[in-house]
């Protein structure tokens, strides 16, 4: 399934950045959790297998991914950034230094 390894791809990712940027990674039952102590935050990032999506929820938004087939890859339509991008800006809005996974 494109989600799952979609998650995992980005799951790996968070774990090489997770230590010099401070915030914790956990891949549990299919869902992915990125948790911060300084400012506490989380942000979950899910698939939502019925409508083939990848649903984020980072910094009070909501964002719903789907696949696009140009890019091979999870993508928001209203910014056209793929998963990994969403990611990225969330985290390092959230730290409050560019973050490049």
């Amino acid at each position: 399934m494109k989600a799952d390894e979609a998650l995992a791809r980005l799951n790996r990712a968070l774990i090489d950045a997770s230590d010099d940027f401070g915030f914790e990674v956990d891949f549990n039952a299919g869902a992915l959790t990125i948790e911060f102590d300084d400012p506490p935050a989380k942000f979950v990032v899910s698939p939502n297998a019925p409508v083939r999506q990848i649903w984020v929820s980072a910094l009070a938004k909501s964002y719903k991914l789907d696949w696009d087939h140009v890019e091979a890859d999870f993508v928001h339509a209203d910014s056209g950034d793929t998963l990994t991008q969403v990611i990225q800006k969330a985290i390092s809005r959230q730290v409050g230094e560019e973050v490049e996974l």
